[in-house]
């Protein structure tokens, strides 16, 4: 069974914090343009340095749109994260926008994924198979349809939203219950048996854990927030302690 790569989520086009994860050995990165602080011209100037400095870049897309999934694609991202599907119809439709005709319905744009120039066949291809889609697993409809989900020839794997996934089936605020391990089981059982990928934000030991016996492809280890949040919290109880305050 091979482990999971190691990821760090990005809410901001921070070139440092960037730079920092990959000297601390992360090899992915998952942007947040979902609810995060990025436009348009920070995707096409952070997507490529992203890639400049050896990282996979998943990119989770404002919505399950076309204009999201593919402007994301065309400024280079590896993987298109798409959130808030509902089920198999609806990943049908808009996992579709990540692949070109026959096989989907991505739009052609003559941008930095064809160098600029025009395209054949051969390059179609290589796009349909290099660049990855991902729904997110974040609603009831999609946990009960996981298996349909991933047997869609546009699907190459799914990401799992404990959060909101949570919410969704009644179980309030996620705090890694017996039921949220329950789902995260469930789909990481389907993912196996159609051979493809699962990713997972693994903030906790036990997420950790569990990604890493479960063959998640992708683990996100902590958050650019978090991660700050944590060293300023570090710095200030040490101080504490030393002074007594």
């Amino acid at each position: 069974m091979s482990l999971p790569k190691h990821g760090f989520w990005m809410s901001s086009p921070s070139f440092a914090a960037a730079e920092m994860a990959r000297l601390a050995g992360y090899e992915f990165i998952t942007l947040d343009i979902e609810h995060g602080a990025f436009d348009l011209a920070d995707l096409e100037r952070f997507i490529p340095f992203l890639k400049s400095i050896g990282f996979e870049v998943l990119a989770k897309v404002l919505g399950p749109e076309r204009g999201p999934i593919q402007q994301a694609l065309d400024f280079g991202a590896d993987t298109v994260v798409i959130p808030h599907v509902l089920g198999k119809a609806h990943a049908e439709e808009v996992c579709a926008f990540a692949k070109f005709p026959p096989l989907g319905d991505r739009s052609f744009a003559g941008g930095r994924t064809s160098n600029y120039a025009g395209f054949d066949d051969a390059w179609v291809a290589q796009q349909d198979s290099k660049t990855r889609c991902y729904p997110m697993i974040e609603d009831h409809g999609a946990v009960e349809e996981i298996e349909a989900i991933l047997a869609l020839p546009t699907v190459d794997g799914v990401f799992i939203g404990p959060s909101d996934l949570s919410l969704r089936r009644e179980r309030g605020a996620y705090s890694r219950k017996p039921g949220d391990f329950d789902d995260l089981a469930k789909v990481a059982a389907a993912a196996r048996a159609a051979g493809k990928d699962w990713a997972l934000p693994a903030w906790s030991p036990e997420e950790k854990e569990f990604a890493t016996k479960n063959g998640a492809s992708h683990a996100v280890l902590i958050m650019e927030h978090g991660a700050l949040f944590q060293g300023l919290n570090i710095a200030k109880q040490t101080m504490n302690e030393i002074t007594g305050k």
